[in-house]
């Protein structure tokens, strides 16, 4: 039985103007109630509506926490109160230009609210357990004091790296000295590795000493507090869950991380957010190097090579998306911001701008963070988002890959903006948005329609009037959305769309003076893009499969393949061509086709008059027999090895009676 829902809309103390009918169907609410202060004078609007039996749909972002805590206090007192969710629509849409379309700005209003009620990708969790072990590495003199400010909730040791003057023994934590040379893991688990290790000795009388040295030392901990003063102990270490490190540009910095890590003991649940298929991944077969996108762009390091295929570690897992954005064969696919779940609002919201105002709008990617104030700062102060512009939230924008933009442009916008939060994201974003360009260059459209922006940018109207092609319908895979895009973006694609070095689509080339048709690439090839002939020795290829992992390049013994990276969105893309064959060698003694002529006859020449046993002798004939011929030829010639001595003539009956 569907539950009934209601609407509750605010014009915000009458700052913004509301389609009440457009946003009830978008919201598929029974009823819609239009007030002007939800949080304020017509509170008990909300209340009324929370300790009923419908559905409540607050379209108010900024007090979203208020009516959060309006319901529980409801459910206190009667022992229930509605489900409720909220959403904002002012920020995003309400608050914008004086000059402003109203048609636009209620359009983007229902298509926001028309995508909240898509049902949210549930990620699994898993359970990270700290018994509240830490370790602070770094100069006697702060290491002390950080130890002194959370001894009281965790099992501290400190390793000081200098000769600062210890005062005091204390029984609160322990002390060593050494220098840290490695550090892996995440909290809960993190190795530790020194050198020079000494224990100090608190016993005796005077002056506090250390006993022997180690040579070498690891240690265990569920929290690493780093406070050396130089570069953090691992890449994007702000990602790192149970690591602290002090910046020695700030001050305060030892309070602020000793607040913090006393909070890091007990079970937390930590969220999966990848999901790895290791018969998809395309990084490697029989030792040769194929595919490392993921392992290029992971920045806090948590993908690590397994033999053919790559593991990815999910205590130091991130989040990030940047593994799924480049992956090519979909192997690494995203529990929380999976690629169909984006698709999905990318089309609801286009097709229902589209239908209010049959114009195209423009898309923005931007963080929940970050990129969630700056829109919200812009709104309140400046001119807000541009009427057209259709903001899309993500947890990091490292998640947008090539096939993301051109799922956007499938769905009909107009342009698609990514706002980054800092360099570190702009540099993350820059090779898909450069290879999207391209492919928006090779279809004749402005490479200018897919750009990172500034957020002051989002406040400024569109240069691009119209949609780069009809929408076309979002069903499949990455590779699949982007090849069905790039052909509708064009009316005619007369040749392959050149792409930048790295990209995951391609053609291979073989020099056929140098290739031996042995097919090693065709037995590796992770994809089944190459093929072989089922009568006859000729290597085939199928574009459309290929990703140009680079397996066959480096398993070719006679380095005769070379990558070229292109989108053929031809229908001859999709089948098999032969790329290199030849005419099979025919047995001289047989006639059954084996080996590949020119190899053989290669062989011949090589060989004959050449080398002792082929000078003056009919063995250079048995290279030219198949395998069974060549078996026989040698069993039945006069030096065969394999040959017995002259089989004794039978005695009978006669023989002993004439002796």
């Amino acid at each position: 039985m569907t539950a009934h829902k209601t609407l509750l809309l605010c014009t915000c103390d009458k700052s913004q103007s509301l389609d009440h009918k457009a946003l009830q169907t978008a919201a598929a609410a029974e009823q819609v109630i239009v007030v002007d202060q939800l949080c304020g004078n017509d509170m008990k609007t909300a209340a009324e509506h929370l300790g009923g039996s419908s559905e409540v749909l607050i379209a108010c972002g900024q007090q979203a926490a208020l009516f959060e805590r309006l319901s529980e206090d409801i459910y206190s007192e009667i022992q229930h109160s509605a489900p409720l969710s909220s959403i904002d629509i002012r920020d995003r849409a309400g608050w914008s230009a004086p000059n402003a379309s109203p048609k636009r700005i209620h359009a983007k209003q229902a298509a926001l609210i028309a995508a909240a009620q898509l049902p949210a990708p549930m990620a699994p969790v898993k359970t990270i357990q700290s018994s509240g072990v830490c370790c602070i590495v770094g100069p006697t003199e702060q290491a002390i004091r950080m130890a002194e400010l959370v001894q009281d909730e965790l099992g501290v040791t400190c390793i000081v790296n200098d000769s600062g003057p210890i005062q005091l023994p204390s029984a609160g934590y322990d002390v060593a000295r050494g220098q840290l040379t490695a550090a892996q893991g995440a909290l809960g688990n993190f190795k530790l590795e020194f050198v020079q290790l000494q224990t100090l000795n608190p016993s005796g009388r005077g002056a506090l000493g250390f006993g022997e040295i180690k040579a070498t030392a690891r240690s265990e901990c569920d929290i690493f507090i780093d406070l050396r003063g130089i570069g953090p102990a691992f890449p994007s270490h702000e990602k790192r869950n149970g690591y602290f490190w002090a910046d020695p540009a700030k001050t305060g910095e030892l309070e602020r991380i000793a607040l913090t890590a006393r909070d890091r003991v007990g079970e937390f649940e930590k969220t999966v957010f990848f999901r790895l298929e290791e018969s998809l991944c395309a990084h490697s077969r029989a030792n040769q190097t194929g595919c490392t996108r993921c392992l290029d762009v992971c920045p806090t390091e948590a993908i690590f090579s397994a033999g053919d295929h790559i593991q990815i570690d999910s205590d130091i897992c991130a989040g990030c998306g940047s593994c799924a954005a480049v992956c090519p064969t979909s192997a690494v696919t995203m529990n929380e911001t999976p690629f169909e779940a984006i698709t999905q609002y990318l089309e609801v919201m286009a097709r229902v701008y589209r239908e209010h105002t049959s114009e195209a709008p423009r898309l923005v990617f931007h963080t929940l963070s970050a990129g969630a104030e700056a829109i919200v700062y812009l709104a309140r102060y400046d001119d807000g988002l541009a009427d057209d512009l259709i903001p899309l939230g993500l947890e990091h924008v490292d998640r947008i890959g090539h096939a993301e933009i051109m799922a956007a442009f499938g769905a009909g916008y107009a342009e698609v903006l990514i706002l980054a939060d800092n360099e570190i994201d702009r540099r993350a974003v820059t090779a898909e948005v450069e290879l999207a360009q391209a492919m928006l260059k090779g279809t004749h459209n402005s490479p200018s329609r897919v750009r990172v922006i500034e957020a002051i940018e989002l406040c400024a109207a569109g240069d691009n009037a119209g949609r780069v092609s009809e929408p076309v319908l979002l069903v499949g895979g990455r590779r699949d959305i982007t090849r069905v895009t790039v052909a509708a973006m064009a009316d005619r694609i007369e040749a392959p769309i050149p792409l930048p070095v790295g990209a995951p689509y391609g053609a291979i080339e073989i020099d056929s003076d140098k290739c031996t048709l042995c097919l090693a690439c065709v037995s590796l090839c992770p994809t089944g893009a190459l093929g072989d002939h089922p009568d006859r020795p000729e290597v085939q290829f199928t574009e459309n499969a290929c990703v140009q992992c680079g397996v066959c390049d480096s398993t070719c013994p006679e380095t005769a393949i070379t990558l070229k990276p292109q989108l053929d969105v031809s229908k001859d893309a999709l089948s098999a061509r032969a790329l290199h064959g030849e005419e099979p060698f025919e047995c001289i003694s047989c006639g059954t086709p084996f080996g590949v002529a020119s190899t053989i006859n290669r062989i011949v020449e090589k060989l004959e008059n050449q080398h002792w046993m082929y000078t003056n002798a009919d063995n250079v004939q048995l290279i030219k027999m198949c395998d069974d011929c060549r078996v026989k030829a040698q069993y039945h010639t006069d030096n065969s090895p394999m040959a017995g001595g002259e089989r004794p003539r039978v005695r009978t009956r006669d023989d002993y009676l004439d002796s």
